[in-house]
């Protein structure tokens, strides 16, 4: 069979699969409405897989130059669907559907496609210099959408009908911080912890929310 298919791509895949669902759940699947608070979900669950993906992916020692190549290559095309697609998709299914929103649902996608091809060409230049870990990444991190997408989408009962506009905002924004250049410092394994706390209180945030509104 073509690809590979050990234990290092497992998490990018679950993450693939997460996103796919989470797309069926915001377009609405087999009739049902439109569910984007389980779109926003499997978003986080997709975030999840992919903070670990990397670290799983390296416990393999004796991988190929083409294990490690095509590991990068799966992993940033996967995440242009779950980080890039998906919360385009979201923005659609909670009212983005006016013809100025267009624009914006369709500059999301491509700029999470330009920041993750320019990454994968960076860091195969930055593989064949050196064997150390990545300190810092440039522009923002496209997995950034699985903590601040959902953060926004707790408060959407609250902002009522406004929210298509503070949500389209939200994505223009981010956008623009995935092709600027800055530098952000990979968070370390506390920070990651700390992010999975975070997003842990995002969801129960968000159900409460749900609850009682």
């Amino acid at each position: 069979m073509i690809g590979y298919y050990n234990y290092t791509v497992i998490l990018t895949y679950l993450s693939l699969i997460s996103s796919i669902m989470g797309m069926f759940f915001a377009a609405g699947f087999g009739g049902m409405r439109p569910h984007p608070e389980y779109a926003i979900i499997c978003l986080m669950v997709s975030g999840l897989c992919d903070m670990f993906d990397g670290k799983v992916a390296r416990t393999k020692k004796d991988r190929t130059e083409s294990e490690k190549k095509f590991g990068i290559q799966i992993d940033s095309l996967c995440d242009v669907i779950c980080f890039g697609v998906l919360p385009a998709l979201i923005g659609y299914s909670v009212g983005m559907r006016d013809w100025i929103d267009l624009p914006i649902l369709a500059l999301f996608p491509l700029c999470a496609v330009i920041r993750l091809a320019y990454f994968n060409v960076a860091e195969e230049e930055r593989q064949s210099k050196t064997s150390e870990n990545r300190k810092v990444y440039e522009g923002l991190p496209v997995t950034s959408v699985s903590l601040i997408l959902p953060l926004i989408y707790s408060f959407h009962k609250d902002i009522g009908e406004w929210f298509p506009e503070v949500y389209g905002g939200t994505l223009l924004v981010i956008a623009i911080a995935f092709i600027t250049r800055f530098k952000v410092k990979k968070p370390s394994m506390k920070t990651m912890l700390g992010f999975i706390g975070v997003g842990v209180l995002e969801l129960i945030w968000m159900l409460y929310k749900t609850k009682t509104k």
